[in-house]
């Protein structure tokens, strides 16, 4: 197991390093000038030339890179000059220069409303996804079946704007059962928080749950198909307790490794339902980034979202072996 675990860490460190590399070349060796479009156009030539400097493009690539990576673990500080203030502490992601503010400070600003919105979305897709999946497999061939497969294909083939926008006129607007959400921090009220975060979560929920519904009908069918559930089905074990006990548990592993990944893709990835709803949360900013050409905010989102998904991808594995130890000796 201590094998297993060190391997997989040790590939998610790789794979860190690696994207580090596509990003740093995706967008500051592309052709154009990448101090210009961090400074912005109220730079004039001589802080273009600054910040040109700070960030490293006089240097050759190698070093470029080095220092880029070095900003990244260690941090580093820069003095102000040309009208610019130029800071930056560990870690670094970089300098916004049109908000006069770290970018390390932003994603840390946005983080919690993009950390609410996962965890509730997450929480609604396995009940109704594993709930569906579970119940769908049971009742295999009946009515119940047929039902739960039509509203789970339905619910995958929705884009998951449509069913914000239908959810906020029939909730909202129409039967006025909620007012139309509007953020507020946990810290500051956390009642209005948990309504106004109830729309986003449901949407975003029940747009995930299809695939955990299908994930599991397949998974739960398989493993009642396995000859250990025949033997004990032939012993005489209930059927309650080989659900509960064994086809259950087989079911479960690959949902978890897979709710692992979708939560990390959350980090930043719900954009669509975040610029719905009005969430100040990653994936809003992001959009906010590129609209504005951000740069340092685009790098540092883009960062941060595929160090999410890489970190949970190795979480979901670990807890994928917890859950069938069969895959740690593999």
């Amino acid at each position: 197991m201590i094998r297993f675990v060190l391997k997989r860490l040790g590939g998610a460190l790789l794979v860190l390093l690696t994207l580090s590399v596509i990003v740093y070349a995706l967008f500051y060796l592309a052709p154009g000038d990448p101090a210009r479009l961090a400074c912005g156009e109220r730079c004039n030539p001589a802080q273009i030339a600054q910040v040109r400097e700070q960030i490293g493009l006089n240097e050759p690539v190698l070093a470029q890179y080095l220092h880029f990576l070095q900003g990244l673990l260690l941090g580093r500080e820069h003095s102000g000059g040309a009208g610019l203030v130029l800071h930056c502490d560990a870690p670094c992601l970089g300098f916004s220069y049109r908000n006069d503010q770290q970018v390390t400070e932003l994603i840390l600003e946005r983080l919690p409303a993009t950390l609410s919105l996962a965890l509730g979305a997450l929480a609604i897709w396995l009940v109704i996804g594993v709930g569906t999946g579970l119940l769908s497999a049971l009742r295999r061939g009946g009515i119940t079946e047929r039902v739960l497969t039509v509203l789970t294909l339905a619910a995958t083939g929705t884009p998951v704007f449509i069913l914000g926008l239908l959810l906020l006129m029939a909730v909202c607007a129409y039967l006025q059962w909620l007012p139309f959400p509007s953020y507020v921090p946990l810290t500051r009220d956390p009642e209005q928080w948990a309504w106004n975060m109830l729309l986003p979560w449901v949407t975003l929920g029940f747009f995930e749950s299809a695939k955990y519904a299908r994930l599991t009908r397949s998974s739960t069918l398989e493993t009642l198909a396995e000859d250990h559930i025949r033997t004990f089905r032939a012993y005489g074990v209930g059927e309650r307790a080989i659900v509960t006990r064994h086809a259950l548990r087989g079911a479960v592993a690959p949902v978890i490794a897979l709710s692992a990944v979708d939560f990390g893709s959350m980090i930043g990835g719900a954009l669509l339902t975040e610029s719905l709803f009005g969430i100040p949360g990653l994936g809003k900013t992001l959009m906010d980034g590129v609209r504005i050409v951000d740069l340092p905010v685009v790098v540092g989102i883009v960062l941060t979202i595929g160090a999410a998904v890489v970190i949970a991808g190795a979480v979901g594995d670990l807890l994928y072996a917890a859950a069938d130890r069969r895959v740690a000796f593999a």
